[in-house]
């Protein structure tokens, strides 16, 4: 069966620095565009930061600068790593797996998230 499995959230003060986890199984996670999303209580899920296959990144504008996106294929494994937090950045944090093999078939995938809340 198909899991994403986040871990590394928590409670951190404003300015600190955080490092998510995601470990998957049951998917060939080398041909897997990763990503993080985000989503605050009464606000839609939005896109953080994603990683395909090959290398190429897409952040947010709001974290850019702060927040880096990386996996290793032989872990299973995407991070990110959140530096200089604000509250602003309470949310709770999902891990997506995606792959689109052909034009018409797409695989999608969601962990079940993680909590982060930035206060002081």
């Amino acid at each position: 069966q198909v899991q994403l499995v986040e871990s590394g959230g928590g409670l951190v003060q404003p300015g600190g620095s955080l490092r998510l986890s995601c470990a998957a199984s049951g998917i060939g996670f080398s041909v897997y565009a990763m990503g993080w999303y985000r989503q605050a209580p009464g606000k839609q899920r939005d896109l953080v930061a994603t990683l395909t296959s090959g290398g190429s990144t897409n952040y947010a504008d709001s974290v850019k600068g702060r927040f880096t996106i990386s996996r290793d294929n032989a872990k299973n494994t995407v991070y990110l790593q959140m530096n200089s937090l604000k509250p602003e950045d309470t949310a709770v944090y999902y891990c997506n797996a995606r792959w689109q093999p052909t034009y018409d078939i797409t695989r999608n995938y969601w962990g079940q998230g993680t909590q982060v809340t930035v206060s002081s």
